[in-house]
């Protein structure tokens, strides 16, 4: 659903980019609530399993095709305002390197895929987590309808998007049913891989899926009628995450430098409908048209698996570092922080 430059006007584009700027900002203080020294590596790591598997398009309809949007698993496992960070760096790596979405139309992506998806999965998630019984499988489970609602979610903030400031002159209704149509096709799959994965997750390392925490039980030491003595607490070390890290990391690589060979080349739902409505006839060229990995090929290899394969690596490894940089730093503020409060409560 990357939005090309041209389909939006200036002015909207514009309130579009000051939306998300602000919302960047105000996650960038949350997520020092969310992170701590385990979550802050992983949040770098899910930004670029998220940008990994957005290259993996699978066919929805005849000639549609959709890909992960990622808001939901984002807040799911490491947090809402950590989320929208999250594929805030994707949108970024894939506007500047991949030539993938508008540069001008940047904010309208940040504001559509990742502030939208990410709040709105977010808020049916806690809900359905707190109607369901507390077990696994109801993360699971809410995980699922999360992802499925956000998706055509996504699609009508477009649709509002475009009749605030749409460049051509396709009737606002025609452009809402077939965006959100083909939208909630594409939601299925997101909720499918949204669902596998946080259970994935869940299954190995349920302390590690923010959606989840609070699941788990105190152990209690109980006499023969049931009765609670005392609450049994934990002296074990924290648990490493490098383990979970590294099969992370790998299953990244090999989605975006192998699998995503065999990915649907038809056009995802915002192309399919802006083709057939008429709305991409006045989109522009992307300024990063002339980046030696426009179009996730890399230039000068002429072999295209071997081309394509490449450059999803180099994605999936542009979008660690600097997912990992920003999370890291955003995690030393928040330590910086207590650690001045703290010494200023014993002054």
């Amino acid at each position: 659903m990357h939005v090309p430059d041209g389909f939006i006007d200036a002015p909207v584009s514009l309130a579009a980019g000051a939306v998300a700027a602000t919302a960047v900002a105000v996650c960038l203080r949350g997520a020092r609530r969310e992170l701590d020294e385990k979550t802050a590596p992983l949040a770098g790591l899910v930004a670029a399993f998220v940008f990994a598997v957005q290259m993996l398009n699978f066919p929805v309809a005849a000639g549609t095709s959709g890909h992960l949007l990622g808001g939901a698993l984002a807040a799911i496992l490491v947090g809402p305002c950590t989320g929208v960070l999250c594929i805030s760096v994707v949108l970024l790596m894939q506007g500047v390197l991949f030539a993938d979405g508008g540069l001008t139309a940047l904010g309208v992506n940040i504001t559509d895929m990742a502030v939208v998806t990410t709040l709105v999965a977010y808020a049916v998630f806690r809900l359905l987590v707190t109607a369901l019984p507390r077990r696994r499988p109801s993360v699971t489970a809410a995980a699922f309808a999360a992802a499925l609602v956000s998706v055509p979610a996504a699609a009508g903030a477009f649709t509002l998007l475009y009749a605030l400031g749409g460049t051509t002159d396709v009737p606002t209704g025609k452009v809402l049913t077939a965006m959100v149509g083909v939208h909630v096709l594409i939601g299925i799959g997101e909720a499918a891989i949204t669902a596998l994965t946080v259970g994935a997750v869940i299954a190995v390392r349920p302390d590690l899926v923010h959606g989840a925490r609070g699941l788990a039980r105190p152990l209690e030491l109980r006499t023969a009628d049931g009765t609670v003595i005392e609450p049994v607490v934990s002296t074990a070390a924290p648990r490493s995450t490098r383990r979970i890290r590294a099969v992370g990391l790998v299953a990244a690589l090999a989605l975006a430098g192998f699998v995503s060979y065999y990915a649907s080349s038809s056009p995802d739902g915002l192309e399919k409908v802006a083709h057939d409505k008429g709305i991409d006839s006045k989109a522009e060229d992307h300024a990063a048209k002339g980046s030696p990995l426009a179009d996730y090929q890399l230039e000068d290899v002429a072999d295209e698996r071997i081309s394509g394969g490449l450059a999803g690596v180099i994605g999936v490894g542009a979008t660690l570092a600097v997912g990992t940089g920003v999370f890291v730093v955003v995690r030393r503020r928040r330590a910086s922080a207590a650690a001045r409060a703290s010494s200023a409560g014993t002054v």
